[in-house]
């Protein structure tokens, strides 16, 4: 194991991080209800738990019926997935194995029915465990097998950023807007991982990339590159790019289940990403903000990823058919567009 795994997997045993995640309710009940929604999925089955931790996620698997849990954990933490698995009478079905998965060795090279992991980091990939995930999916499950969850969505718009820009306008009477000029520079160099209010959201969330874990290959995600053209859909400070992400389970019969990072829902650990500009602008409502938006993994560590934004001039990005922003030539499509969708009608009826 090299150091920067090593690093890693020890940062694990720091049971701080595993009460965060214990007692992220909106991350727990995603998955027991995805479990609970395809319980025929996991009925009879073998499971592989990747990166189990401290086990929930298997006794989940377990308590849906499942004949064989392999939890496999690599840090040691797994020694208290142990007790965890005692605890709950499981030790019959839940197998916690202590490795990475990449040195995993299954019975009779057995492969499994459903592939579970809690592999999402901060804006989805920081940590990079989905390499691992991947890794598993193509050693150890069946055709066809299940993935828990299966796709994943990273989204990104722009926003108003007040702990860096308006808290500091006025400290007990006392002007810091020197001092936040100089946070703004150190925040440029490491995304700010906080909660952001739905409200200091200024537009549409655009889709910067859908994952698909069935088919997602580890090369895929070495560089993420998306532009944007976000619409205000109202007047604000535009101080910053936030970043988050869903997940989706399978679904049989029911509505699939979504584990959302998004401001408007219920806070995660995970909360939200943002790219803090080094300074504001004020927008108008239907105003257009252009940015491209890049993540690349790391060459130093491949469990990073550099995250960087450009600001582009809306005047010179070409704009999606149904903008709606204020500009004359997004203006005039839009009725051209209106004109030829009344015609239609016209001729139709």
């Amino acid at each position: 194991m090299d150091t920067m795994d090593y690093d890693y997997f020890q940062s694990y045993e720091d049971l701080e991080i595993h009460k965060l995640m214990l007692t992220d309710s909106a991350r727990n009940r995603a998955y027991k209800q995805a479990i609970e929604d395809n319980r025929e999925e996991f009925r009879g089955k073998i499971v592989l738990d990747v990166g189990a931790g401290t086990g929930i996620l298997s006794v989940f698997v377990a308590q849906a019926g499942a004949a064989k849990v392999y939890a496999v954990e690599a840090s040691d933490v797994y020694k208290i997935a142990e007790e965890v698995v005692k605890e709950n009478n499981f030790q019959n079905v839940i197998e916690v194995i202590h490795t990475r998965i990449e040195n995993l060795q299954l019975p009779e090279n057995e492969k499994v029915d459903v592939i579970i992991s809690e592999w999402m980091g901060f804006y989805l990939l920081h940590e990079g465990m989905l390499d691992s995930v991947i890794y598993a999916r193509d050693n150890f499950l069946k055709p066809n097998g299940l993935l828990f969850p299966e796709s994943a969505t990273i989204y990104s718009a722009p926003c108003s950023v007040p702990n860096m820009y308006d808290a500091w306008e006025d400290v007990e009477g006392v002007s810091m807007k020197s001092f936040s000029t100089k946070l703004r520079a150190q925040a440029s160099q490491k995304p700010d991982t906080s909660i952001v209010k739905p409200d200091q959201i200024l537009g549409d969330p655009e889709v910067v990339l859908w994952i698909d874990l069935r088919e997602v290959t580890i090369e895929d995600l070495d560089c993420i590159k998306a532009q944007h053209i976000a619409v205000a859909n109202k007047e604000g400070r535009y101080q910053g790019i936030c970043i988050w992400f869903t997940c989706m389970f399978p679904s049989s019969s029911t509505e699939p289940v979504i584990l959302s990072t998004d401001p408007d829902e219920i806070p995660t650990h995970w909360k939200q990403t943002t790219v803090v500009l080094p300074s504001e602008a004020l927008v108008e409502k239907s105003e257009p903000m252009a940015y491209e938006l890049l993540l690349v993994r790391s060459t130093s560590n491949e469990r990073h990823y550099t995250i960087e934004v450009v600001m582009l001039d809306p005047e010179e990005v070409e704009h999606p058919e149904y903008c709606s922003c204020h500009m004359t030539k997004c203006i005039l499509v839009r009725a051209m567009l209106e004109k030829y969708e009344n015609e239609k009608n016209e001729m139709e009826q």
